[in-house]
This record gives structure tokens, sequence and C-alpha cells, in this order.
């Protein structure tokens, strides 16, 4: 693929482009609830279940071997409680037009997730996936906070670390992004604070999804210091 001339704004998924809390609760659930044999609602879930590692959460539960429950029910638990949520596939508002709108603008879009790409399908609505030049899931590189999945989907686009932003929800994004080399954005509607965020060295914090947009992109090259406020236009 050509390098894109107008510049390059990579994704995280869940808790960015996808609204997708609700089912991570509900698929952390389920495998606690085949794992335990009993049932687990996402009311029993400890506090921050979404933004600490699924394994301390099914630990905390009483799951003897978090990773394996994970690795036996968590594609089953994942697709049941997708297709009983509403929202399970739903964007955050704003974001499928300002995917459109990077299209439009010719700047080259790209996806780095914890999720593997067989999820995808699931997950993310088909309109959404054809606005994205590149996906890189779990199975492709070491996951954040390690900077390969980035490096990756840099790679694959032939994009230099100097003409990409990286929009996440978390610190780990936050640190692959600056890992990386790439200016790191925080997506204040995720799954961190905008504090946390901005502590661990976003460039800029969005409060909106709205904002996402081809005004992400004067945000290539910015230096990695203090973060500042965006104002709300695309």
């Amino acid at each position: 693929m050509s390098r894109p001339v107008n510049g390059t704004v990579l994704f995280d998924l869940d808790g960015v482009l996808l609204d997708s809390g609700q089912t991570m609760l509900a698929t952390l659930a389920g495998v606690a609830t085949a794992a335990l044999g009993r049932p687990i609602t996402p009311a029993d879930l400890p506090p921050r279940a979404l933004t600490i590692p699924r394994a301390e959460v099914l630990t905390v539960l009483g799951v003897l071997d978090a990773d394996a429950a994970c690795e036996r029910w968590w594609d089953a638990a994942l697709a049941t409680a997708g297709a009983a949520d509403s929202c399970g596939r739903r964007l955050f508002p704003g974001a499928l037009e300002g995917l459109m709108a990077l299209k439009d603008a010719g700047m080259a879009t790209g996806l780095v997730t914890l999720q593997t790409r067989a999820r995808l399908p699931w997950l993310l609505p088909e309109a959404a996936l054809a606005l994205l030049d590149v996906t890189v899931c779990r199975d492709d590189a070491e996951p954040k906070p390690a900077p390969d999945g980035i490096q990756l989907a840099l790679d694959r686009l032939d994009t230099g670390a100097g003409e990409a932003v990286f929009l996440g929800d978390t610190v780990g994004d936050i640190r692959a992004a600056r890992a990386a080399g790439v200016a790191p954005l925080g997506a204040a509607w995720g799954y961190a604070t905008a504090a946390a965020l901005a502590a661990a060295g976003a460039v800029a914090v969005l409060d909106s999804p709205v904002l996402i947009g081809p005004g992400l992109t004067t945000h290539i090259g910015r230096r990695m210091t203090a973060p500042r406020a965006m104002p709300h236009r695309r």
C-alpha cells in the first residue's frame, strides 16, 4: 500500500470505537459461571472489572485457573453476550461518521486491538470494518502495552511513526503508542479516566467520540508532553 499523503490515524477498539462495556461485563460473568458451576451476574463482578486484567477479575471471583478458563469459555461467552446485548455491536455516537470523514479526507485508518481476529465480525459492524485500511489483532503481534501491534500497523501502511496518531482509552494504549514513537491521544469516554490517560502521557485527551475525524491528525508529530483540551469540532 502506498504511503498516505494526509496522515494516519490508528484506533483501539473497545472503549474507543465500540461501546462494548456491558458486553464485556456479561462475558466475564459468563466465563465465571461456566468455571464455577453457579450463576454469576455482572453485579457480582468486582469494582473496576473493565479496567483490570480479566484474569484478575476471575481470580477474585474464585476461579482457580483464570487463564485456562478464558481459553476454554471466553469466545463462547462473548458471542452469547454480544447476541443478547443490543449494544454489543454499537459504535459510539460519531465514530462511524468520523471514520467516514477521515477516509473522505484521504487519510489512512487502522485498528490495533487486544481482540482476536475471529471476534471482529461479532463485535464491529461491517460498515466500520470496511473503513479500516488495516486491522492488527492479538493474533498478529504481542498485545499492548507492547508497541508491536502499532508498529506492525504502520509497517503494513508503509507509514512512519512520525506520520501517525493513535487513539486509545487505557493506560496500556498510551504506553504502547509512546513506545512505538506515535503521538498518543486519550479517549476519555472509554475505560480509563482522563486524568489517568494524561498521567500516562497522552499528548491530548478527547472528551467525546464526536471529535473523531481529520482533526486528530493535527497532533501528528507533537512532542509527548502534557496533554491539552480539544475543542468540540471535527
